[in-house]
């Protein structure tokens, strides 16, 4: 009979047996998981072995991969997240240490001190300027127009070229235009600043008056250099044509006669007055009219068909001047002191003002006042302008404020009322004109900076684009005038010189 010792030890060997057998057993199956992951993930990318061969077949050109292939998968790789998310940031391949240094712009510069908003801004960078004059120009604006939009831009840069095809269409012409266009739009203006009129000769001292030819492309300024001259209008360098000395003579106002063959020039202290015959070259002092009592003649007035010059006089008298004989026909007397006058389009009427705010209506055959009616809100007169075409009357007063009348009112009301009072002026309102078709009257103050504006008929509505927002360009307005068919506008002011305007809206000069 065998020991317990001996049977234990028997059954030791077989233990151990069977445990070697069992890890082996695993790592078998192991060993078979693992390789039948291997090919499930063999067969993801590449396929079973008879798609992966049919692959082969079809050429090694499917597996090659240009250098253009390369670089967009580095840039791809380069802009690729990260293991935990993240962006990789792309590093510069160069450094300029100039590029940190941004370069900054001088703010105390006088046409930049506007764009300040304190005195600590002396200095700022030009990104920063940039977006204050684009802040300055958006609410001038009233917002991003239109034509600044991106998808605008094509079609600007046509309308553009189509602009400049014009300008010199019409420049190439010089005579007398009939021609029918579209109504000028309201709101803003299709304007243009070109060369100043006299910019090869510009006056010594204040221009008094500017005046466009009646048919030629020629401008004629006036002023207190005791001079008169002529420019021809291209819109870019308006060449000087001649200019006329007085001697001591600083020329108060100036004006075409109707036919365009003289110019007619009044001083500031006596009744001597200068007729300039183009013609003939010839410079013709009147020292006296016959019938004429005056001791000083300072302002007047043509009449459309050139027979006849209104003369202003002292005490209320107007005094109308023959041109042929230069002797006076016939007087009319208002109540106080003469303002300003105009005749009418057919030239059988005479509008003026005293300036105690009176409008006197006269029959120029006659010489009777036919009607008289007070400007409404008046107290002091300053200015009076008649359209060509016979539609409106302005009349211009001391507090800045214009009212526009019909003139068909004005002829048969009593007490016509204004179609429009026009209160964009804040200084007495000196300078009033209308182009030829009378959508619009250029009105003007000489005692203000950049006191002129435009207003537009019949919405009696003003451009909000003219003149510039916050840039001085026109300064003091002494007299204005447009061309015979509204294609520029000319503005005399203070410092001698005769700025030039061209009104896209109109093709003729």
């Amino acid at each position: 009979m065998e020991s317990p010792a001996r049977v234990g030890s028997r059954k030791r060997p077989l233990e151990e047996r069977r445990e070697r057998q069992m890890k082996h057993r695993q790592q078998c199956a192991a060993l078979g998981q693992e390789e039948a992951e291997v090919q499930r993930l063999e067969e993801l990318l590449f396929g079973a072995e008879e798609q992966l061969s049919g692959r082969l077949e079809q050429g090694s050109s499917s597996f090659l991969e240009d250098d253009d292939d390369d670089e967009v998968r580095s840039v791809c790789s380069e802009n690729s997240e990260g293991p935990r998310g993240r962006r990789r940031a792309r590093t510069a391949v160069w450094e300029d240490e100039d590029d940190e240094q941004e370069e900054e712009v001088d703010m105390t510069l006088r046409s930049r001190r506007e764009l300040k908003k304190s005195d600590a801004e002396t200095k700022m960078s030009k990104q920063r300027l940039q977006q204050r004059l684009k802040e300055q120009f958006q609410k001038a604006m009233g917002g991003t127009p239109s034509w600044a939009e991106k998808e605008h831009r094509t079609s600007q840069k046509t309308a553009d070229d189509e602009d400049e095809d014009e300008d010199e269409d019409l420049l190439r012409r010089t005579a007398n235009f009939i021609s029918t266009s579209d109504s000028l739009p309201r709101g803003v203006i299709r304007i243009k600043k070109c060369v100043n009129a006299n910019s090869e000769c510009v006056s010594e001292a204040q221009l008094t008056s500017v005046q466009f030819h009646p048919s030629a492309q020629i401008v004629m300024t006036a002023g207190l250099d005791h001079c008169v001259s002529l420019f021809q209008v291209d819109g870019k360098s308006n060449p000087k044509i001649q200019t006329v000395h007085l001697e001591k003579f600083p020329v108060r106002r100036a004006a075409f006669s109707a036919d365009g063959e003289q110019i007619v020039a009044t001083g500031m202290r006596n009744k001597l007055f200068y007729i300039y015959d183009m013609m003939e070259g010839r410079v013709i002092p009147v020292a006296s009219v016959r019938g004429l009592r005056e001791q000083r003649v300072s302002d007047f007035q043509v009449s459309p068909d050139g027979k006849f010059l209104l003369l202003s006089g002292s005490s209320g008298y107007l005094h109308l001047m023959t041109t042929k004989t230069r002797e006076v026909v016939r007087s009319m007397k208002l109540n106080g002191s003469v303002c300003s006058a105009g005749f009418t389009a057919d030239g059988n009427t005479i509008f003026s003002s005293s300036e105690d705010g009176e409008v006197f209506v006269w029959d120029v055959q006659s010489s009777r006042c036919v009607k008289k009616f007070t400007d409404e809100g008046c107290v002091r007169a300053t200015s009076l302008c008649v359209s060509r075409d016979g539609r409106y009357l302005a009349c211009g007063s001391q507090s800045g404020v214009v009212n526009i009348y019909s003139q068909s009112d004005c002829l048969q009301l009593a007490e016509p009322k204004p179609l429009k009072a026009v209160m964009n002026l804040l200084t007495s309102a000196t300078s009033l004109s209308f182009n030829s078709t009378s959508e619009i009257l250029a009105i003007g103050s000489r005692a203000d900076d950049e006191a002129c504006r435009l207003v537009h008929l019949p919405s009696f509505s003003v451009f909000s684009n003219f003149p510039q927002f916050r840039k001085k360009t026109i300064f003091r307005t002494q007299s204005l005038d447009f061309s015979p068919r509204s294609g520029f506008l000319s503005v005399a002011n203070n410092k001698g010189a005769a700025l030039l305007f061209r009104l896209l809206h109109y093709s003729d000069f």
